[in-house]
């Protein structure tokens, strides 16, 4: 059994948001985003498929661009969706823990 406690193994950097993937099939991968204040997780977008975020601890901002720009606060217990090819990001206000998932493969483009 696959199992990650993402609370219990806070990983926060000053250099940049850090992204530690705890489980991954060939079908799935999970991934926990841990934020330093201010720190942002820049406009990317998955062609390959749907993006859900769990929000742990923390608060932040999270923008979604399908040709308009919409925001949303996060805060624990928040869930937002980055549906396939959209346009996302993250900014955080203060330390914010952040779970994905994603499906396999999903690919990756970020914005220029």
């Amino acid at each position: 059994m696959q199992q990650a406690n993402v609370s219990a193994s806070k990983e926060f950097k000053e250099e940049a948001v850090n992204k530690v993937t705890y489980l991954k099939t060939e079908q799935i991968v999970q991934d926990t985003y841990y934020f330093k204040p201010g720190q942002v997780l820049d406009y990317h977008r998955h062609p390959g498929g749907d993006q859900v975020f769990f929000v742990h601890e923390g608060e932040g901002t999270y923008f979604l661009d399908n040709g308009k720009e919409e925001t949303a606060d996060l805060k624990p217990g928040v869930v937002v969706l980055a549906p396939k090819g959209v346009w996302h990001k993250i900014v955080a206000k203060g330390n914010l823990v952040v779970s994905q998932a994603t499906t396999q493969p999903a690919g990756m483009e970020k914005r220029a």
